[in-house]
């Protein structure tokens, strides 16, 4: 394989231009040795507010006979669902539940003291410590052999703009959120740089049609399939964005001030989202992405599903309210829906220059802040595994006695390749990984 100089240089001996350059160069013809194995690839998905217990867990450990309503979507995907009760935020210090649901669901260490106040607890800042798709990140991109163009990708549906402790999971490292990107025009943007305004989007092929047939001769026949595809994906999303572009512009229900996006559009952004992160993967544009969903308290009205009221607000309802609770497990059962959109499209993917799918080499994490939401626990936080990039053993439902969730997160971390001994709060790590996962 040539050496990353080596390798664009020879692209641009042939003319190749600067928006065709990431993809090819990422071509395994031409692109970074990958004999070190496998490529393994984790994707976090976040939604908020917690869930309905009786409605989401199943009743017992062991094989998964059955799905509950709000995981019911995953039926076809039950031998590659892996569920894990008892894994519990024992993060406390300063900053409300909601706020330490989120700031410390990725990093597994303490928010710094601040001035956001939330609920009835103490304000807080930002997480004191990296979270642990960041961390995975640097560990992908400081070997040669793994290292893609962006190392990480962060994809937000419905995140409001202003920054606080509520709207944030990712950082860099202490202090230093990362926010996501909500609009998909934004991230097409980002990945692709050829978009200058929603109104006249101009087609990413006519720059870089005539760079593919240059490169067609010197690559395999595989790799010029590859190739048709991704033109063929990028023509398609292009088309999808300019109709949407159009109809986003229209009024809808007054959302809290700072979000972005339009609360009705949600299921269209979320599928557009979705398949640019697939897309990215596909492409070898990163190898760890975080999908977010609204944010910590989100108070999306899903009206598509007949639900008025706002998320946050429904979750506070008491378990006796029976037609909060019933539209509470809807509102799972559609995230669930959202999540299986992209087990499925990821399944229909195949690997790259390999052998099976790109679902075979990722794994899905679904989580949340809350185990559940009018009582604000962080305990049982909803872990949802899907996929098998981190060669668990899958198809199964594991009942834990209370273990902190930084365990997991060690866990995640040796998946991929990363054997670290200690991540978050270190007393919290004596035990190492998680058992019986593999």
């Amino acid at each position: 394989m040539l050496p990353t100089r080596d390798r664009r240089e020879f692209l641009r001996h042939l003319g190749v231009g600067t928006a065709a350059l990431p993809f090819l160069s990422n071509l395994p013809s031409l692109g970074s040795d990958q004999t070190g194995g496998r490529k393994r690839r984790l994707v976090v998905m976040f939604s908020p507010n917690g869930v309905v217990p009786s409605t989401f867990w199943p009743d017992e450990a062991g094989n998964l006979a059955e799905f509950k309503e709000s995981v019911s979507p995953l039926e076809p995907f039950r031998d590659r669902t892996l569920m894990l009760h008892g894994i519990c935020d024992k993060i406390r210090g300063d900053g409300d539940n909601h706020m330490r649901g989120i700031g410390c669901l990725l990093t597994g260490v303490e928010l710094y003291p601040g001035n956001i106040q939330g609920g009835s607890h103490t304000p807080a800042g930002w997480s004191s410590g990296i979270s642990i798709d960041q961390e995975l990140k640097a560990h992908l991109q400081n070997n040669p052999r793994t290292r893609t163009r962006f190392g990480s990708l962060e994809f937000g549906i419905l995140v409001p703009d202003r920054a606080d402790t509520w709207t944030r999971m990712v950082y860099a490292g202490p202090n230093r959120p990362v926010a996501p990107i909500s609009n998909p025009y934004q991230m097409l943007k980002r990945l692709y740089g050829q978009i200058k305004d929603r109104e006249t989007l101009v087609s990413v092929l006519d720059d870089v049609q005539e760079d593919l047939r240059k490169v067609a001769a010197v690559v395999s026949a595989e790799e010029r399939r590859l190739m048709e595809q991704h033109a063929t994906f990028v023509r398609e999303m292009e088309q999808e964005l300019e109709h949407a572009g159009r109809d986003m512009g229209h009024a809808v229900p007054e959302l809290e001030p700072g979000v972005n996006e339009q609360n009705d559009n949600i299921p269209a952004i979320s599928k557009m989202q979705m398949d640019l992160l697939v897309n990215s993967l596909a492409a070898d544009f990163a190898r760890i992405a975080t999908l977010q969903f609204t944010h910590s308290v989100g108070g999306a009205r899903m009206t598509w599903l007949g639900v008025k009221e706002g998320h946050h607000a429904l979750s506070h309802e008491p378990d006796n309210n029976e037609t909060a609770q019933q539209q509470l497990t809807r509102i799972n059962r559609w995230y669930c829906e959202q999540l299986v959109y992209l087990v499925q499209k990821l399944a229909d993917t195949p690997e790259p220059g390999g052998d099976g799918s790109l679902l075979d080499n990722t794994l899905i994490v679904w989580t949340n802040e809350l185990g559940k939401g009018n009582s604000h626990t962080l305990d049982n936080i909803p872990f949802v595994l899907v996929g098998g990039g981190a060669d668990f053993r899958m198809g199964r439902s594991l009942r834990y006695p209370q273990v902190p969730h930084n365990r997991l997160l060690l866990s995640l971390a040796h998946a991929m390749g990363h054997h670290l001994e200690r991540f978050g709060k270190p007393e919290l790590c004596d035990e190492g990984p998680l058992s019986d996962l593999s």
